[in-house]
């Protein structure tokens, strides 16, 4: 299968008004300049659109909505994950995957299964999936880590498992990945500040929260890696790497929805409980850095 995900794909956030409920126009103003600063795919639904705490109908009014709202500009990937293999296969058997180019499936949480486990977990999930697969490795939200050799069994054995998201930070693990992976299988950044060494050492793109308030800065620096021109992309990755890293300081995606408030991009900076706002001293914080960053 073509493997489209390579370069700047953005984990699309779920802007709410103060009340709670989804703000669809701020939405649509958050995708066209996501789209306008030249992103290469978004993905919908993943876990920094708190899809844990959306409803089955406001998750189909989300996808159908932005399906609509992109209007086929960029590719778009929707998040299907879970820790229940058989529940989540039913889901993608029952997905109208009309205008849908890939599946992000975030490896299975609180169970802490084996890595059999893990790599028959994939491979139920590839045979039922009628778009490509990208596997999502964030340890440090699951509770389980996807070894180097179960990803790049999976990579071999499923040829519709086209990338691997990876947000382990472990580096020895992720170039073990680069070094032995089949021809046409990707790895991507799933850590913003991670994203430049990871593309120097053969990544070939990123899935980035800090792309929903810095689409085009994202963009730029990827699109300098992927030529390999690091000295270019350098200097973008160290006015953002201070940003990167606040955002994740008191959660996410309440970091990015407070750096989008203060860009007056959306409207509020509302979350779902069990998230909360950033403090103040954070607040302050993301307002001084966002003017640091280069238009």
């Amino acid at each position: 299968m073509k493997n489209q995900f390579s370069g700047t794909g953005v984990a699309l956030i779920t802007p709410f008004r103060k009340q709670g409920t989804v703000d669809f126009s701020t939405l649509e103003r958050l995708i066209d300049n996501i789209i306008e600063n030249k992103v290469d795919y978004i993905v919908m639904l993943g876990t920094t659109s708190e899809v844990a705490t959306l409803s089955t109908k406001e998750r189909f009014a989300l996808s159908e909505n932005i399906l609509e709202m992109i209007n086929g500009r960029v590719p778009v990937v929707i998040g299907i994950g879970g820790n229940d293999t058989t529940a989540i296969a039913d889901t993608i058997q029952h997905t109208d995957f009309t205008g849908i180019s890939g599946i992000l499936s975030v490896a299975p949480y609180y169970n802490k299964p084996q890595q059999r486990g893990i790599y028959m977990h994939y491979k139920r999930i590839a045979e039922v999936a009628p778009v490509p697969v990208i596997m999502y490795n964030v340890p440090g939200r699951t509770g389980c880590n996807i070894a180097a050799e179960t990803t790049l069994q999976l990579a071999e054995e499923c040829p519709n498992i086209v990338a691997v998201k990876e947000a382990s930070g472990n580096m020895a693990q992720i170039m073990n990945i680069l070094n032995n992976k089949p021809d046409g299988f990707s790895v991507l950044s799933g850590d913003d500040a991670l994203t430049l060494p990871m593309m120097s050492l053969g990544a070939t793109g990123v899935i980035s929260v800090v792309a929903n308030a810095f689409p085009k800065q994202m963009s730029q620096m990827v699109n300098y890696c992927l030529k390999g021109d690091f000295k270019k992309a350098l200097p973008i990755h160290r006015q953002l790497l201070p940003i990167a890293n606040a955002l994740f300081e008191e959660g996410n995606p309440s970091g990015v929805k407070a750096a989008l408030e203060i860009q007056g991009i959306i409207e509020s900076s509302t979350v779902r409980l069990p998230l909360v706002k950033v403090s103040k001293t954070l607040y302050n914080k993301l307002s001084q850095l966002v003017t640091t960053v280069d238009e």
